[in-house]
């Protein structure tokens, strides 16, 4: 059934607007004059109480200087079935967490490549050992 109330999705977009917007030190009425409209509206985006078209997700993608895609990041499976989605990104999973947005705006004040690529190595090098532990069967008990 059909419903105009905000879902989960609605409400993990209307985080990251927010996220965004206070990363770039952005104000609301700022961000709601470059998208063409009111800061209550832009209030109301943020806090989830409006749902944001697609039209107006493209402008907001714009003005904040992101992909569309940024705004699902992070956000959980959904059901490919339930979406009618033919297939889903294999690394879309669980939600985001605030240390996941506080390291990817960490990240991107990094100046350097030569710094951002060894944080890259790093975060792949500490990934792997959970990967492979999770991958690897439990020993058997006699």
């Amino acid at each position: 059934m059909e419903t105009r109330d905000p879902t989960d999705i609605d409400h993990i977009v209307s985080d990251r607007i927010l996220a965004r917007r206070v990363e770039l030190d952005m104000s609301q009425p700022e961000l709601a004059e470059r998208v063409g409209v009111t800061f209550q509206q832009v209030q109301k985006y943020e806090n989830g109480r409006n749902r944001v078209s697609a039209g107006r997700l493209y402008e907001l993608a714009k003005a904040l200087g992101v992909t569309i895609q940024y705004f699902y990041e992070g956000a959980p499976r959904l059901a490919a079935v339930r979406r009618g989605a033919a297939e889903e990104p294999a690394d879309f999973a669980g939600p985001a967490v605030g240390e996941e947005i506080e390291l990817l705006a960490a990240f991107r004040r990094i100046e350097q490549s030569s710094s951002r690529k060894a944080v890259i190595e790093l975060a792949k090098k500490q990934a792997r050992p959970a990967a492979k532990a999770a991958k690897k069967p439990a020993p058997r008990k006699r």
